[in-house]
């Protein structure tokens, strides 16, 4: 998943706790390349070994699906290929690709790459539509993955519904609602109410701390519910004129240039000393944060933090696997594909890392750990992902998303937070790298 935007992200590696305690956005990844592979019984003569070219962690080793694959179909053999960090994991994925050869029987491809996939590599993965019941995935899951001619080229695996966490007892002592779902009425349908809250907080908040982690923050949760982004469905890039971009953007403003952020770098080690401390009151957090946030905040922040809906229904990251035409094993790949993508092994990742399912069908199975359900307040962890899960808007991405997204949130944003910029001149300093990355 995502670290600082939608698109240009750090691996979160999450120690494995319990259900929703140990999330990471698959893709998030550092700079380090390894291997993994689960070869059964050891004697593989006669057998076939089918390759998975994951990055991150995806979850299916550690939740013991390749074995339990294994066990089901003694003729297979399954080695995971793992390159941690996705910047080198897609171009390299990419070349293969092209050349034809030496691609995993089958490969991940993350959120942030689908598009370029669907636009430039579509001839060189398997319609995988025509293979499965689409209906289990979501709609604008779905579409993510799939060409201008209606060819599915990869199943979605996990996805990074939105909610915000909060600090109750901070609100508390600022003498703000601490109900969820009163709170997320006041700040239902729009980021800039999320923000108007936090203009409410800042009256009497509690010494050394501010209402949220970072400008950025807000503007990549922002964006993950609006309809427009970078590039419109035709992938043309509309960024400098997308509603979508620019109410994000405002919304950040409105952080970046008062005294309510914390201005943390996410994934940063001050953000993660910044959950020790209590030094923000609220965070976007994703389904595959919660875990992270109940790690960083340790045992002092048990049944402090809950959780509201977000403003608008939005998303945060999610992947998906594909087979690629040069596998050599191309029916095996496609029956482990759809095998490990189906509803109840999506469950089953979900209790081991918190990937939270792209299938519907899994929600009513869906069960945090006591644990974790008691250190986030007893909040309706599953109800609160779920519904936002299911409204989702269809969103459209380019083959630029990354470095644009990079540009507004790591320049821009920075500019005005961290230098005392205005608003326009963070503007024009992102403008200025965005038109560089498009060649204008």
């Amino acid at each position: 998943m995502r670290a600082r935007t939608r698109t240009a992200r750090k691996t979160v590696v999450l120690a494995a706790v319990a259900a929703l305690g140990a999330g990471l956005l698959a893709g998030c990844a550092e700079d380090s390349d390894g291997g993994s592979s689960n070869e059964g019984d050891g004697n593989t003569e006669g057998k076939t070994t089918l390759t998975v070219g994951t990055f991150g962690v995806f979850g299916y080793k550690q939740a013991g699906l390749y074995d339990e694959y294994m066990k089901q179909n003694p003729d297979i053999v399954i080695k995971e290929n793992v390159t941690t960090k996705t910047s080198v994991y897609w171009p390299k994925t990419l070349t293969r690709l092209q050349a034809g050869s030496g691609t995993d029987d089958i490969q991940a491809i993350e959120i942030g790459n689908v598009t370029e996939a669907v636009q430039t590599q579509g001839d060189k993965f398997v319609d995988l539509g025509k293979e499965v019941d689409k209906s289990q995935w979501l709609d604008w899951k779905n579409q993510q993955a799939t060409t201008k001619d209606g060819k599915l080229i990869g199943l979605g695996t996990d996805i990074g519904p939105m909610a915000i966490c909060y600090r109750k007892d901070l609100f508390e002592k600022a003498g703000l609602e601490t109900d969820r779902t009163k709170l997320a009425e006041q700040w239902k349908g729009d980021w800039s109410k999320y923000v108007d809250v936090g203009k409410e907080y800042m009256k009497k908040a509690p010494k050394g701390t501010k209402y949220v982690d970072s400008a950025s923050s807000v503007y990549n949760a922002a964006l993950g519910g609006a309809t427009e982004r970078y590039y419109d469905k035709d992938g043309n890039a509309i960024w400098e004129k997308s509603t979508g971009v620019k109410d994000s953007w405002d919304a950040a403003m409105s952080v970046a240039t008062s005294d309510m952020s914390a201005k943390l770098k996410q994934f940063e080690a001050p953000w993660d000393q910044g959950y020790a401390k209590g030094s923000f009151a609220t965070v976007a957090c994703p389904a595959w944060m919660i875990g992270y946030i109940q790690e960083k905040s340790g045992e002092a922040g048990k049944g402090k933090w809950d959780v509201a809906a977000a403003p608008t229904a939005a998303n945060w990251g999610g992947a998906f696997i594909g087979v690629p035409t040069a596998s050599k094993h191309q029916k095996e790949a496609i029956a482990l594909a759809k095998w490990l993508t189906a509803p109840e092994q999506q469950a089953k990742v979900f209790a081991k890392q918190a990937s939270f399912p792209s299938t519907p069908s899994a929600y009513p199975t869906l069960k945090p750990s006591p644990d974790t359900t008691a250190y986030f307040s007893d909040a309706p962890l599953t109800q609160i992902f779920s519904d936002s899960a299911k409204t989702i808007p269809v969103q459209h991405f380019g083959t630029k998303d990354q470095p644009i997204g990079t540009a507004i949130a790591d320049i821009g944003i920075v500019q005005v937070e961290q230098k005392g910029k205005s608003p326009e001149e963070g503007w024009e300093a992102a403008s200025k790298e965005i038109k560089d990355v498009l060649g204008q």
